[in-house]
């Protein structure tokens, strides 16, 4: 795996205190770039839960803070990283969507989740790199 991945699976695995999806995204590389994981714990807070409204998954929208975090904001770069995981998940990127879409296939939802927040960031991560 990556320190970032890691990182995330550390943050997922608390439990003191839950890191939701999104700040289990974006806390690993925040961090990398000196802001504490409060802050960013913070900054992600009402992105869990697909925006607490079951819209975009919070894993995404962690990731996306992430490369803005960066500076990649290529709309290339982007599309790719939507593109990528849309043929991963039947092309949906909506909470609501993936949870239905994992319940019927027999998943279990914190798994689900985490596996969610892994892939985002192992993308994150790979994205970065080029």
């Amino acid at each position: 795996m990556s320190k970032f991945v890691d990182r995330a699976k550390e943050l997922r695995a608390d439990e003191i205190k839950h890191y939701n999806c999104a700040q289990g995204a974006l806390v690993p590389f925040a961090e990398a770039k000196g802001i504490d994981a409060e802050t960013a714990y913070q900054i992600a807070g009402n992105f869990g839960a697909g925006m607490k409204r079951a819209a975009t998954c919070g894993a995404v929208t962690g990731a996306l803070m992430a490369l803005g975090l960066y500076g990649v904001e290529d709309p290339a770069v982007i599309g790719e990283f939507y593109r990528r995981l849309k043929e991963n998940h039947q092309g949906c990127l909506d909470c609501a969507d993936l949870l239905r879409i994992n319940k019927e296939n027999g998943g279990n939802k914190k798994t689900h989740c985490d596996n969610m927040v892994y892939e985002c960031v192992s993308l994150v991560e790979e994205l970065l790199k080029k």
